[in-house]
């Protein structure tokens, strides 16, 4: 069953009354029935192509964050072969918060390092909504040596809310985890491409995405602290979360005019959780468009034209 947000409401009783009339249709007058189908169909398809035209930054968070929209999984599933995950960092234990391990893109051998939050309770609770632990982010710093010691590229999918801010995760050394992830990240001699397919929230997205290249959906977001979060620090009051949203610049498309985004991901009309596979089908034309731009290059250029493009963020907007 599809699930609709607030401000899909005028979509949702479009949908709705279709529903009711395909219901109806073999009861009654056939061809009339369809004919009103047909009608409101079309209306119900202009009305969402004119609501997502027009998103706010907090409806683009409330997209990022759609229930039913594809996670990790799904794409390691639709764009990856003979995947092989890993488990464990070798000091502490396993964290399936961060899904990593060896397949092949497209023919090629490629790690896959990505942040799962789950699509149902049980899985969600396993994943942990996909908040990791320090042993998640060394589990990816152990991937990202073993990929770069077999000259193997590095895909990144990002969608979390944040690292885990447990008291245990604290104790384990999260921080030092989260930097010693984005200094693997930044000394990697092979190309790496990092792509927020939902929420990119703030070091623990950081903390796997810093790449050569940094793709996003059209209505992901990405941002140094939830919106939620920067409500509650600036004015103590977390419903004033949408002014936030509209002030952090957190969509894809204030990213790419800083910078920070390379490129953009056009997502399905109504959201990449109306379309999945073609959401997914996209994303893998663009990733494998950006391993393009990068093959030939030797491990020095690739690191230093990395670590170039980070100080050049810093420079331009600081």
């Amino acid at each position: 069953m599809r699930s609709y947000l607030d401000f899909e409401k005028p979509v949702a009783e479009l949908e709705a009354k279709v529903e009711e009339l395909r219901a109806l249709q073999r009861d009654g007058d056939a061809i009339a029935i369809g004919e009103e189908i047909g009608r409101i169909e079309s209306k119900a398809a202009l009305a969402l192509k004119d609501l997502y035209a027009e998103l706010t930054p907090w409806q683009k968070t409330q997209v990022a964050r759609h229930p039913q929209r594809p996670h990790c999984l799904d794409y390691v599933a639709a764009l990856i072969g003979d995947f092989v995950p890993l488990a464990g960092d070798r000091k502490h234990g396993e964290d399936a918060a961060v899904v990593a391990g060896f397949g092949r893109f497209r023919g090629e051998s490629i790690c896959v390092i990505g942040q799962e939050k789950g699509s149902d309770t049980d899985s969600r609770l396993k994943h942990n909504f996909g908040m990791a632990r320090p042993e998640g982010y060394r589990k990816a710093v152990r991937l990202m040596h073993m990929a770069d010691h077999f000259d193997v590229p590095v895909i990144a999918l990002i969608d979390t809310a944040g690292a885990y801010p447990g008291i245990g995760a604290e104790e384990r050394g999260q921080a030092e985890a989260i930097a010693r992830s984005t200094e693997a990240c930044l000394a990697l001699g092979v190309p790496n491409i990092a792509v927020v397919i939902g929420e990119g929230g703030s070091g623990g997205a950081i903390a796997i995405a810093t790449a050569n290249r940094v793709l996003m959906l059209e209505h992901a977001i990405y941002s140094v602290i939830s919106p939620e979060g920067a409500a509650s620090i600036l004015w103590h009051d977390t419903t004033k979360a949408q002014e936030a949203a509209s002030n952090m610049r957190i969509t894809a498309q204030d990213l790419e005019r800083f910078g920070v985004v390379d490129t953009i991901i056009e997502e399905p009309t109504g959201g990449a959780h109306r379309d999945p596979a073609a959401a997914m089908a996209a994303t893998g034309e663009a990733i494998a468009a950006a391993l393009g731009e990068l093959r030939g290059l030797d491990r020095s250029t690739i690191t230093r034209l990395r670590q170039e493009k980070f100080l050049a963020i810093g420079r331009t907007l600081g």
